[in-house]
């Protein structure tokens, strides 16, 4: 095993064994099957299969551009991809017999859809598509320009086929996206006040469901109407509840009351969701308000022990109670016109305009342009080699190249493994369920839609797994166009084991390792907390506490992220990787007792002694700044202001205030956030050997 804790064998274990649970509905797997299956189906019937595979295949390869999101962000992508299908498509139907224009082309698409990553998922998978089209349609040119418009015109027909399926919801259902997203977050908020206890170093919930629901509410391509308004209410409740909740956690009393009145708010946000996904009247959860409204009684006239809380409890009381409110007139069934501002995307999630971002990234120093370079020289190599050698359906070795290469190592070598395991699967498979099969048309029709369920359901689940149901689906596909199905499998899997090695080897020769961009975005993460606590410290603009809460949970998921990308890399130092984590887990500690800051703020009307409290936070998120910057230079961290002292002198005046409630809280806060930043110091500075602790890392002892 290296020195830096990687191993192979393990990594392939994992990769083999590691599965999640499915998350597409079947209302999506069924209507993404139908948009493939019918136009075949309607080819056959009417003696046109030709027509119906073009049409098959556009909306084959344009079905994961259906992704959840409101109705217009579904119709702007699946349109693209549609375009950029079939434009590729025409592309390599006009040129795909004359080698070096190809190549040429090639290299085009693969570098502009390499570029497309630095847009997102979604976005990239049109340049995938693109690539994929371009050198199908170029094994099998088409010598007319109308032949060839109007092959490309069926696959083009395919996307938009697609597109129409996704969206043929909207006049019956027309906020059913924003629901749905509203409803995930109110279910993961049931969860959070299910959860008794909690370990600090874990990261606060609801970050990629508060995320995604965010963008769909107030992203490019919103819905509008009036119903919009309580979706906005609602989505604002959410951020208060969690944060009411995190605060309860942190401060709890009355250890078996507290349990019931957590219980109950659970019940409420469940019925709520519910209420949410079906479009209807939340009755359950207004029965299940009253209880919790019950138990609030009687957890606030518990005694003295209660007395901590019940500023929370009311608060959190309350926010239910308007959630369930806002949830009776949210969704195209009822309609309110809320006074509340007009809400715009958190500053930490929007974009930059498309070209200034594709500019800042045209340099070698950029993630984006080093894999649009591997992927068109990559690409284009994969092209001449597949010509060179006669592979026959040559076309799956630069197919395989552009479905497996990848932005980071981790992601290639998975794709790359579990395409090739996943494809001699599919052999076995399509082998086997043939035999079985009546030779008829019809029935292998029908054992292609059963694989293309499979393929759509499962390929977030275990990509391994789904690539065996798509090698049986375009085998079986194929079929039809008269290639024979046991030389076409036999040929898959000698392409994919060939496209896999040359993307793996393509990246190997030109790496992008994470481990140089771990301590640039864990400083990023550091730097959004010091934001955070900053715009904490103005309670009087409450309405920037919104903005750094989002940019501290954006900084968070990216700097997590590349920890996970730089952990399946063999080029990681261990001691980059042990600095890493323990930065994560104990800046997981400090946006909780952050998040818990904001509630206690929100919750009181004014803090007691607010300048002083204000001074000291500012000196805290400087002392953070400081730790960021010298993560960010590689160096030890300079000597930090002594908040330890600060913080005791907060204490003594806040032991004055007339607001002992509030003021005993804030004394809690600020020793946390001072053990917080202290030991944030000291995992810095031990990480470098033989370095002297610096005053600040000598007050700690973790």
């Amino acid at each position: 095993m290296p020195d830096n804790g990687y191993s192979l064998r393990a990594s392939v274990l994992e990769s083999l064994t590691k599965t999640k649970r499915p998350d597409v509905p079947l209302r999506v797997v069924l209507r993404n099957t139908a948009a493939v299956v019918l136009p075949l189906a309607l080819g056959m019937a009417s003696g046109q299969t030709a027509i119906g595979l073009g049409v098959a295949a556009g909306a084959l390869d344009t079905m994961f551009s259906d992704q959840p999101g409101p109705y217009r962000q579904r119709i702007w992508q699946l349109v693209l991809a549609s375009l950029a299908a079939g434009f590729a498509a025409l592309l390599g139907f006009l040129i795909g017999d004359q080698l070096v224009p190809m190549l040429l082309a090639a290299a085009a698409c693969g570098f502009g859809g390499g570029l497309l990553v630095v847009f997102g998922t979604d976005i990239a998978r049109v340049g995938m598509t693109s690539m994929i089209l371009l050198v199908v349609t170029g094994a099998t040119p088409i010598h007319s320009l109308g032949g060839a418009l109007g092959a490309a015109g069926l696959i083009f027909g395919g996307g938009l086929l697609m597109m129409l399926f996704s969206v043929a919801a909207w006049p019956l259902q027309r906020y059913r996206p924003e629901r749905e997203a509203l409803a995930a977050v109110y279910r993961d908020l049931a969860a959070l006040a299910r959860q008794q206890a909690h370990d600090d170093a874990d990261a606060p919930e609801l970050t990629e469901t508060m995320t995604r629901l965010q963008h769909t509410l107030l992203g490019r391509h919103h819905a509008r109407g009036r119903a919009m308004e309580a979706f906005g209410v609602l989505l604002e409740l959410a951020e208060r509840i969690r944060l009411e909740l995190t605060a309860l956690a942190e401060l709890r009393a009355g250890p078996n009351l507290h349990a019931t009145f957590r219980g109950d708010a659970a019940r409420v946000l469940a019925a709520i969701a519910d209420a949410l996904e079906a479009g209807a009247v939340p009755a359950q959860a207004e029965r299940a308000l009253e209880s919790l409204q019950l138990d609030e009684s009687a957890l606030l006239s518990h005694g003295s022990g209660a007395e901590a809380l019940a500023a929370h409890t009311r608060a959190l009381s309350g926010q239910l109670a308007a959630a369930v409110r806002n949830a009776n007139w949210a969704g195209s069934r009822g309609e309110q016109r809320a006074e509340t501002t007009e809400l715009s995307l958190p500053r930490a999630l929007r974009g930059s305009s498309a070209l200034a971002t594709l500019r800042a990234n045209l340099t070698p120093h950029s993630v984006a342009f080093r894999h649009a370079v591997r992927s068109a020289v990559c690409l284009s190599a994969a092209v001449l080699l597949s010509r060179e050698l006669q592979l026959p359906h040559g076309y799956w070795l630069p197919m395989t190249v552009a479905i497996v290469l990848r932005a980071d190592f981790a992601a290639t070598f998975n794709f790359g493994l579990l395409r090739v395991v996943g494809t001699v699967l599919g052999l076995v498979l399509t082998t086997a369920l043939l035999h079985v099969t009546p030779a008829e048309p019809w029935a292998h029709l029908a054992l292609m839609a059963l694989l293309c369920m499979a393929f759509r359901y499962l390929a977030g689940a275990h990509y391994g797994v789904a690539v065996a149901a798509l090698t049986g689906t375009v085998v079986i596909l194929l079929s039809f166009d008269g290639v024979n199905s046991t030389v076409a499998v036999t040929d898959r899997v000698v392409s994919t084991a060939l496209g896999s090695g040359m993307a793996l080897l393509a990246y190997l020769l030109w790496p992008t390792w994470e481990h140089g961009r771990a301590r640039p975005a864990l400083a990023d993460m550091l730097d959004a907390y010091a934001d955070y606590l900053l715009a904490l410290a103005r309670p009087e603009r409450r309405s920037a506490h919104g903005e750094a809460r989002t940019g501290a949970r954006t900084a968070r998921s990216n700097a997590q992220a590349s920890i996970e990308r730089m952990r399946a890399e063999p080029a990681t130092p261990a001691p980059l990787l042990d600095l890493a984590n323990a930065l994560l887990a104990n800046g997981n500690r400090l946006a909780r007792t952050t998040m818990t800051l904001e509630a206690v703020i929100d919750t009181h009307g004014g803090l007691p002694e607010q300048a002083e409290v204000s001074v000291f936070v500012d000196h805290a998120a400087t002392a953070l700044r400081d730790i960021a910057a010298a993560l960010r230079e590689n160096r030890p961290p300079a000597a930090l202001p002594d908040l330890r002292a600060l913080q005791r002198s907060l204490a003594e005046l806040l032991a004055m205030a007339e607001d002992g409630e509030a003021a005993a809280q804030l004394v809690r806060l600020s020793d946390r956030l001072v053990d917080n930043v202290d030991t944030l110091a000291y995992v810095l500075g031990r990480s470098r050997p033989g370095l002297a602790a610096s005053p600040a890392m000598r007050q700690v002892h973790p």
